[in-house]
């Protein structure tokens, strides 16, 4: 059974073409033009992973979770909104102002694929 195994994986050289594309369909994919690059930065993936696994947060809760600053998180938090991954509702409290932000179906999309290259990324380093 280990013979088997070894030979349906492929040559160690088919192996390793396998794994570059891995890598390299990430980056050639037409789909996936300049946005997909907005998500890297730290506060912006921070965000994203942040919205993902919660239907809204506030401000202020985004702040705190990524420890950043009201400008630092205004100006990422806007990128992400003019490219559609995120939506941004301004309400009021008691006279308060409440933001709330929450991610789009195109952004939960472009995470989603952002998080399949990097588990195929990640298997590919190591040797899966």
């Amino acid at each position: 059974m280990g013979k088997r195994a070894v030979k349906s994986a492929g040559s160690p050289e088919k192996v390793r073409l396998r794994r570059l594309r891995t890598v390299s369909s990430y980056v050639a994919d037409g789909e996936s033009k300049d946005f997909d690059r907005l998500i890297y930065e730290r506060i912006r993936l921070g965000i994203m992973s942040a919205l993902s696994v919660n239907e809204s947060m506030t401000f202020t809760e985004l702040k705190e979770l990524l420890k950043t600053t009201d400008g630092n998180l205004s100006a990422h938090g806007r990128k992400l909104e003019e490219a559609g991954y995120i939506t941004c509702r301004k309400s009021f409290s008691a006279r308060v102002p409440k933001t709330e932000y929450s991610l789009t179906p195109k952004g939960r999309r472009v995470f989603e694929r952002y998080l399949n290259h990097m588990e195929a990324l990640i298997g590919a380093a190591r040797g899966r």
